[in-house]
């Protein structure tokens, strides 16, 4: 039988060959564990050589205060408010809304939960109160612990049925303090063995199309499903990580939970009141953190700064949340010596998709399937393509760390089952197994019967001096039925001039293939997002779609034909030989 201590020691063994560790891995056999119990407080907690060693560590750069919690005083502490928790009513399968900040009551809350078997739904701080109402509403939410900066938006929206639990000083009436737990003893017994199906988090997605559906993940699938995570971040015991993430995103419990404690390592957490990459930058260094990750948009501003000044420690550093563009990979290697590795996964899933250490590296790609993830591309018709939609085959392994399943009214799960889990993203493969990420199905188009990768050409926009942001989408065109159109947004202190969009027409001319040509250009203060952060191409699809020009999403436009460099000659069957 294959255990999850056995499973976690192949991996850290394998580190750096990532041919034995995709032959010989194999996920830990499904039997009863619960993994705040079991591992973070049976060996992390417990372990002479980690028990003392610092589990959590938040800064403060506002402020200069530190936060160092470790393994055995975040086990006691969680043990407390687990009671806490219980003592207010919350039981087994119950669900409860966490809407905290990095700060420790978060992770301590977390753990307590797990050990009580109460299902999380863990979300941002940045949600309105209509969407805290659709959480509420369809997460059945039973008890909520939140900040004193939540308070007025969750008033109204639950009523005696929904307990309070308010961080922070002064808890308002009706709600009940976080600091009463940690009047309760810091011993512990669970209720009964946790089995590996239980339901343990629910994740809204960031509905970049569609209403949010809940994803149901279970005490199975992401603590132990995040051994890839680990495998992936090249995370070793004694690590000090930083995720650059928000709490309520799948991210988070990837990165900044259970992946590093998987491996015994620090999890650091850098809170700013505002983000600012020079402070992070030099709490990287203060800190001395070995392990790194953060979506691209921070990545872009870290280039800005200073970085040959602020190596440290670093050994690895990852990119995750979307594909990053080949020129900022570039700029981090030539400062620090270290290549970005970029990943792949889902809010369904854990990493799937990897850059793992030690291996050789294709600047532009995800990687190639993680252990224990047997990817497969398949085409429209549900054949093997060398270019396909990004499949897991559940036939041959079923992998930890997916889904349960998207939870239904009823409570019940789907999308999850029958022979292929289908992620909805499209991806090349090389003759070596790397995957080059091409966009979201319905993200790729088509112009004059061409493919067009959004994501290729918003690598190439981007890399121009004046452009910060950029998403491409299909523009309605009457002789090649659509075109490539850039929204974009320019870096500080540039003017949307004729003479900068000029410029960057004529650079991406360089750098793309003329049927891939950016044919306009609409220059916006800012792209429409997710809450999450991810661009909305849809609503930007919709606009040229209605052909509406007004509304706080539109800008300055311009088309190739607006310059005379740029014009070219056309005929109605399509482009001249010369494009």
């Amino acid at each position: 039988m294959t255990t999850f201590q056995d499973a976690r020691r192949f991996l850290l063994e394998h580190r750096t060959d990532y041919a034995a560790a995709v032959a010989g891995f194999r996920w830990p056999d499904p039997v009863p564990f619960n993994w705040a119990l079991d591992w973070f407080d049976g060996e992390l907690a417990s372990n002479p050589e980690t028990r003392d060693r610092p589990a959590l560590w938040i800064v403060e750069t506002a402020t200069g205060v530190e936060t160092k919690l470790s393994f055995k005083e975040l086990s006691g502490r969680s043990n407390q408010v687990a009671s806490f928790l219980r003592a207010l009513g919350l039981r087994r399968g119950d669900h409860f809304l966490l809407l905290l900040g990095n700060v420790a009551p978060l992770w301590e809350t977390m753990l307590a939960a797990m050990k009580l078997g109460a299902v999380g739904i863990p979300a941002t701080t940045l949600l309105t109160r209509e969407e805290l109402s659709d959480r509420m509403e369809r997460g059945r939410v039973k008890l909520v612990v939140a900040g004193s900066d939540q308070v007025s938006k969750l008033e109204g929206l639950y009523d005696s049925n929904v307990t309070g639990v308010h961080v922070g000083s002064d808890a308002p009436p009706g709600w009940h303090n976080y600091e009463e737990a940690f009047s309760r003893s810091e011993a512990f017994a669970p209720e009964g063995p946790t089995q590996p199906d239980d339901p343990l988090l629910l994740y809204f997605t960031s509905g970049t199309t569609a209403k949010p559906k809940l994803v149901r993940h279970t005490y199975r699938s992401y603590p132990i499903g995040a051994l890839s995570t680990m495998y992936w971040l090249g995370l070793q015991p004694g690590d000090i990580h930083l995720n650059v993430s928000s709490p309520g995103w799948a991210k988070h419990a990837w990165s900044s939970v259970f992946a590093p404690w998987n491996a015994g390592a620090t999890v650091l957490a850098v809170h700013q009141p505002r983000f600012e990459a020079k402070s992070l930058l030099d709490a990287t260094t203060c800190c001395g953190v070995t392990t790194f990750c953060a979506p691209p948009t921070v990545w872009r501003w870290l280039i800005q700064e200073d970085l040959a000044g602020h190596k440290g420690a670093l050994r690895e550093v990852c990119g995750s949340g979307e594909p990053l563009n080949p020129e900022v990979i570039e700029q981090v290697r030539a400062a620090w010596g270290l290549t970005i590795r970029d990943g792949y996964g889902q809010t369904e899933t854990t990493a799937q998709i990897g850059n793992s250490p030690g291996q050789a590296i294709k600047v532009g790609t995800m990687g190639r399937p993680l252990p224990g993830y047997p990817v497969r591309l398949l085409d429209l018709d549900g054949s093997l393509a060398q270019e396909g939609e990004v499949c897991l085959a559940l036939s041959e392994i079923r992998p930890a760390g997916l889904m349960q399943g998207y939870q239904n009214a009823d409570s019940t799960v789907s999308g999850a089952e029958g022979a292929f889990y289908r992620t909805g993203d499209i991806a090349f493969a090389d003759e070596d197994g790397y995957l080059t990420f091409v966009g979201r199905s319905d993200d790729v188009f088509k112009s004059s019967d061409y493919r067009i990768s959004p994501f290729e050409l918003e690598s190439v926009l981007i890399e121009h001096e004046a452009v910060a942001e950029a998403a491409v989408v299909p523009a309605p065109d009457a002789i090649r039925l659509s075109v490539p159109k850039a929204y974009i947004s320019l870096l500080p202190g540039i003017e949307p001039s004729p003479e900068t969009v000029l410029s960057i027409f004529q650079y991406t001319h360089t750098r793309l293939g003329p049927f891939k040509r950016i044919r306009q250009i609409e220059v916006v203060s800012e792209l429409p997002r997710t809450i999450s952060g991810k661009i909305k191409r849809g609503q930007l699809k919709q606009l040229e779609l209605a052909n509406d020009r007004s509304g706080p999403l539109r800008g300055i436009e311009y088309a190739e034909d607006d310059f005379a460099e740029l014009r070219v000659r056309r005929s109605p069957t399509g482009p001249a030989p010369s494009e």
